[in-house]
């Protein structure tokens, strides 16, 4: 199976992170996955959770094991099962109501002693004014309601006066305001009884009680027995676990069938264990639950588990096994009452065009006709990040065979980067052909990929939704009347509808309406479209990764500094793009003060939403030096030469390695393939047989539910820079070498 492994992964000694697993722990729980025989992919969450939910879309694994304890409110251990819930992922434990009932110890005392289970007495508190501890019999602890690992419970947590336990309640809820337990302590011994599901015995998976022994020079001093938070965090080593717990076979078969009818009562799946107390006089008590476990080596559920048999490597396939048996994810083509969706490989298209005519760019000459195709380095580098998600991949250049290929290749989505043959329509050539056929792909749909490659119509647009641009027209021949709002030079020509900043070079920034003229003549001639006339905005130049759907992740924008301070009115340039070393820096993230920083971030947004733009797009500005921000271009399907194109600089200083990136790109289109299939599962039988048999005029194998389906390419280049803009750009060797 593939499985993914999520984890909050513990990097400091504070206690809000004592739940979270440590470091050896997640390598021995990935070791013994693999050797289980299964791929595996790490998953740590405690960033954000839509930086998740890509991964795991781009993954598309069988099942997660999940050890995930979020990070902060009174359902924290609920947020990442109720996620995968909606994501439809099987995963592993106990679901997000189990989590969320037994976090809360109130709770879970009131369901349980409604089953006859014995528990201390206790009051729950959220207001020292809720206080009767006089109906309670002392001493008592006082310890948080909502939290594990035996966070805020020390020494000090024992009252024996109603005065000591109003002094210690108050300084408890000043810390946990969340409420805190007030409960009756046992002097004992502590027991502890784990649950694997996938064990067959008489108690329906209850394995045999252990205890934990305290070296008793650990505790020399103290007055009560108390498994507490130093002990369980800084003096681990003191603390071990006897298995079977000395206690007569009476009390084991009691406390293995308390348990057992309080696993059953609050639903928890695959795993768990429960805390009693024994009391002096041998009756045990119900002190709490933990429906998500620890895992780490030599916990008590490894010991218990080793007098049934069962080996660190056999608990962890245990836990699958159950998971996997509940989840039917071998045998059936649906999962718990919902339509199938396919998990594991994916046959992922791969549509793009290749570089084989080297970008040049002399005084007397340019040579721009690939510049925004892609490099071989460059495909196999996009190709290993997809195949590293454990998918295949199938190469389709966008060549005029693509059509034919793309009716005859069964495929469950396409990443297209594929920039098209010619014309302001090329960029959404192939992605129209995809929704000809059906077939999910990565980035814009083809509206937005003209719109976007169109500067002026673009402008236009943005314009409607309040972002500010420069003042424009188009030229066709460099005839026309030049508008009147352009009062002052300089102005800026470019072709109005190229990518990676071809036709704009050093003469594109013009001081004299004779000089303008001549270049629109030159960029009418050579690209046979129209130029865009542009006002130039002298001031800092900014480009802006963005990641996403209806509601895009912006990624912290990367500025482009012009080192030549004799250079008058810079231009992010073709030349500079080819040759960049000494005469431009990337400071990925920007330096900006946070009101300007989110005046850009929202401007990015709202740029991209007006736009149309879904999975991805790299959008660049320019600020005047009155704080004012111009949108200059949107760039939907961006340059991913590793180490060099804007959007992986702006990845990384995000901290977003390449295969990440990839990933995160990929993850929608797989979105909307499970959704699509979703649908057809959904649908009448008859229909499916009829669309079956339409794919096959077409000679396109046909997904039926669980099966593979037709899907195809994937995306190329960057649409384009722009003398004032950031643009996307294929890939040179210069600036990859420096880079790198």
């Amino acid at each position: 199976m593939r499985i993914a492994l999520t984890h909050n992964l513990r990097l400091s000694d504070s206690e809000e992170e004592a739940e979270f697993d440590t470091q050896e722990t997640v390598n021995a729980l990935a070791a013994a996955i693999e050797r289980l025989g299964h791929r595996l992919e790490r998953f740590e969450v405690s960033g954000p959770a839509s930086r998740t939910v890509a991964r795991l879309e781009a993954y598309s694994p069988d099942l997660i094991f999940n050890t995930a304890e979020g990070r902060r409110g009174r359902f924290r251990e609920a947020f990442y099962p109720a996620l995968f819930d909606e994501l439809g992922f099987p995963y592993t434990g106990s679901d997000a109501y189990a989590l969320a009932l037994t976090l809360d110890k109130q709770l879970t005392k009131l369901v349980l002693s409604k089953q006859g289970i014995r528990t201390p007495g206790w009051q729950y508190v959220e207001k020292l004014s809720e206080l009767t501890a006089e109906n309670l019999r002392f001493p008592v602890i006082v310890k948080p309601n909502f939290e594990g690992s035996s966070k805020g419970i020390t020494q000090d947590s024992i009252a024996e006066t109603v005065d000591e336990v109003r002094t210690k309640v108050a300084a408890a809820l000043e810390k946990y305001p969340a409420g805190v337990l007030v409960e009756e302590f046992i002097t004992g011994r502590d027991l502890t009884v784990p649950f694997l599901a996938a064990v067959d015995n008489d108690y329906d998976g209850v394995l045999c009680p252990v205890e934990y022994v305290i070296d008793p020079a650990a505790t020399a001093g103290r007055k009560y027995s108390i498994y507490d938070y130093e002990l369980k965090t800084k003096k681990e080593n003191a603390v071990s676990v006897r298995a079977p717990a000395q206690v007569s076979a009476r009390v084991a078969e009691d406390v293995r069938k308390m348990a057992q009818k309080a696993f059953q009562a609050l639903d928890c799946r695959d795993l768990g264990r429960i805390d009693f107390r024994l009391s002096d006089a041998g009756v045990p008590y119900f002190l709490e639950i933990n429906a998500l476990p620890s895992l780490e080596p030599g916990a008590g559920i490894y010991a218990s588990a080793e007098l049934d048999g069962l080996h660190f490597d056999g608990v962890i396939n245990s836990i699958i096994q159950s998971a996997a048996k509940r989840y039917k994810i071998k045998d059936s083509a649906r999962r718990q009452g919902k339509p199938a969706r396919k998990t594991g490989p994916l046959r992922v298209g791969f549509t793009y065009n290749v570089k084989r005519v080297k970008p040049m760019a002399t005084a007397e000459s340019v040579e721009d006709s690939e510049a925004e195709y892609d490099s071989p380095n460059t495909l196999q580098a996009i190709r290993e990040a997809i195949a590293s998600w454990g998918h295949e991949v199938i190469d389709l250049e966008a060549t005029a065979e693509l059509p034919t290929v793309l009716s005859s290749t069964p495929l469950d989505i396409v990443f297209n980067i594929a920039e098209g043959f010619k014309g302001r329509n090329r960029e959404s050539q192939v992605p129209a052909m995809l929704e000809l056929l059906d077939i999910p792909y990565t980035g814009s749909d083809p509206a937005t990929l003209s719109i976007a490659l169109d500067k002026a119509l673009a402008k236009k647009i943005v314009r409607q939704a309040g972002i500010l641009t420069p003042n424009f027209q188009l030229m066709a021949t460099g005839k026309e009347r030049l508008n009147k709002e352009f009062t002052t030079f300089p102005l800026i020509v470019k072709p109005v509808a190229e990518g990676s900043s071809k036709g704009v070079i050093s003469k594109s920034v013009c001081y004299s309406e004779a000089e303008l003229r001549d270049v629109v003549r030159e960029i009418a001639t050579k690209y046979q479209q129209p130029a865009l006339i542009e006002e130039y905005i002298g001031g800092r130049e900014f480009t802006v990764g963005l990641l996403g759907e209806r509601r895009p992740r912006v990624l912290p924008p990367m500025e482009i500094v012009f080192l030549d301070k004799e250079e008058k009115n810079p231009v992010y340039s073709f030349q500079h793009k080819l040759d960049w070393t000494d005469r431009i820096r990337y400071d990925a993230p920007a330096k900006l003060e946070p009101a300007l920083l989110e005046r850009l971030r929202t401007a990015a947004r709202s740029s991209f939403m007006a736009l149309g733009c879904r999975d991805v797009a790299r959008i660049d500005f320019r600020m005047d030096d009155k704080g004012r921000i111009y949108f200059i271009e949107c760039n939907p399907l961006p340059g991913l030469t590793p180490g060099w194109s804007d959007l992986v600089l702006i990845a990384q200083g995000a901290g977003m390695d390449y295969r990440t990136l990839i990933g995160e790109i990929m993850a929608p289109a797989i979105r909307r393939y499970k959704e699509r299939e979703a649908r057809r599962a959904a649908s009448e039988p008859h229909a499916t047989v009829l669309r079956k048999g339409h794919l096959e005029e077409h000679g396109a194998a046909q997904a039926a539910p669980g099966t593979t389906a037709p899907a195809a390419p994937a995306s190329g280049t960057g649409n384009g820079g722009n003398g004032n803009g950031s643009g996307g750009h294929g890939e040179q060797p210069p600036r990859l070498e420096a880079k790198a």
